[in-house]
């Protein structure tokens, strides 16, 4: 093994004893190396507070860099065994209890170091339902095992060509993993081969499956590189599936969005129940992937609103409507926004298929549609947002708070995108009241929460 001699930077590849101090937002151990006055930061994947390990640098910036465990060789305090080999799941070597300490932790940092942010009421996490078998919608990759097989699981962390392959994925119900295992066996028995990206060669790349937890009803779709597939077998394999679809996809990108659709059997979209609604969802519709903790999401934010009957309500970022629909009942009116237009077809649909009437949707982006509001004084009493992963852009924010509502609900997953943009509405005349961690993501490092902005 090499050690790292004291103010020296570590090299790639090198190989270092580690103590790790705390988890990074994203869940990588953090542990610092002998360098002027705070020591240089690495951050340690597939490591926990306590653990002394032996990892391997894998990348090195000016400021920190990043590696992986090779070996623990003392674990910390809190850690447990792993109840299952799941690249998905890195923090099951922690107990529960204290996943949900960590994540309320870091929400309340991220508000307080990035947004520099005070005076708020930060409130308990609200923990999952279930610890696993929770997700609703699992994306898998095809690959090749050790022995030249054919396989399907998920990425090895840190690879973009290794997939673990699973038997038993505990994030997903007993029927989502069946049907996983059918699939795999139809393209084993006809030899097909998974696509490689590095040589852009091989036909299958990826398989969802999605399920309403509610309905019964599942939703298989196979994604392919273009070329031809006899679907018989795979049809006769999945009988009792609602819906079968074939994906096309060119490119060498790994995702599962775009490409040409093929419904191969039963229909082109399941159904879902959420809040007492009912929702239709197509293949690439955003859902939440955890239907029991999303209702527990919803809750909060309805809380929040804090609506009595006569209010206008704009539900921005809105998707497939299922926030601002469920808002419904209690409002005046709902106006939903969202860039996507196939999302806002799917919620003006959602609304006709609930005899939902006080809701309207609109196609576009946020801004420009807020201007236009503005100008026509259709302002609103209460904002709902629930953005992406990256948040607002500041403009959007700037916009946001010149609509005046009194109350803004910010559904967040990502607390270190949330900061900056409550941040910015405290700038424009506004006051960061209180928030609440939800965790919809069981054994991993992912964090929602709800905040409530008023006006000051």
């Amino acid at each position: 093994m090499t050690t790292q001699a004291a103010d020296r930077k570590p090299d790639m590849g090198q190989e270092l004893d580690l103590r790790i101090e705390s988890l990074a937002f994203g869940g990588n151990g953090v542990a610092r190396v002998p360098l002027g006055e705070r020591g240089y930061v690495v951050f340690v994947r597939d490591a926990i507070p306590g653990d002394l390990v032996r990892a391997v640098i894998t990348k090195r910036k000016r400021d920190y860099a990043e590696a992986r465990t090779l070996e623990v060789i003392e674990p910390g305090p809190d850690r447990i065994p792993a109840t299952t080999d799941h690249p998905g799941a890195p923090w099951q070597v922690l107990p529960y209890e204290r996943q949900l300490a960590i994540k309320a932790e870091q929400v309340e940092d991220a508000l307080r170091r990035i947004g520099r942010l005070d005076g708020f009421e930060m409130e308990p996490i609200v923990p999952a339902v279930e610890q696993w078998r929770y997700r609703n919608k699992l994306e898998y990759s095809f690959g090749t095992g050790d022995g030249g097989e054919l396989v399907c699981g998920f990425h090895v962390a840190g690879s973009w060509e290794r997939i673990e392959a699973l038997e038993d994925c505990l994030l997903a119900s007993e029927r989502g993993n069946d049907v996983r295992r059918r699939v795999l066996q139809v393209f084993r028995d006809l030899g097909a081969v998974a696509y490689d990206r590095r040589t852009q060669v091989g036909f299958l790349r990826n398989l969802v499956v999605r399920e309403g937890r509610r309905t019964g009803q599942i939703q298989v779709r196979v994604v392919t590189s273009p070329g031809a597939l006899d679907p018989e077998p795979l049809v006769a394999a999945l009988h009792d599936v609602d819906s079968l679809i074939w994906t096309q996809a060119a490119g060498v990108s790994e995702t599962t969005h775009g490409g040409r659709d093929e419904l191969l059997a039963g229909a082109a979209r399941i159904e879902e129940e959420l809040c007492g609604l009912r929702f239709s969802l197509s293949s690439e519709a955003f859902f939440q992937t955890n239907t029991e903790m999303a209702e527990r999401l919803y809750g909060v934010a309805h809380e929040y609103a804090a609506l009595k009957g006569w209010e206008r309500v704009y539900d921005l970022c809105c998707g497939i409507g299922t926030i601002g629909l469920t808002l419904a009942p209690r409002a005046a009116e709902v106006l939903g926004v969202d860039i996507v237009e196939d999302a806002i077809q799917d919620a003006q649909a959602n609304a006709r298929a609930n005899e939902i009437a006080n809701t309207r949707f609109i196609a576009g982006d946020v801004r420009p549609v807020l201007k236009d509001l503005i100008e026509r004084r259709d302002r609103p009493d209460v904002v709902v947002v629930d953005p992406p992963r990256a948040g607002l852009t500041s403009k959007v924010v700037a916009r946001i708070a010149e609509t005046s509502p009194k109350r803004i609900v910010y559904v967040s997953c990502n607390p270190t995108t949330l900061a900056p943009n409550a941040a910015q509405l405290v700038e424009a005349g506004y006051k960061l009241v209180r928030v609440r961690p939800v965790d919809m993501f069981p054994q991993t490092p992912h964090i929602e929460c709800v905040a409530l902005i008023e006006r000051a």
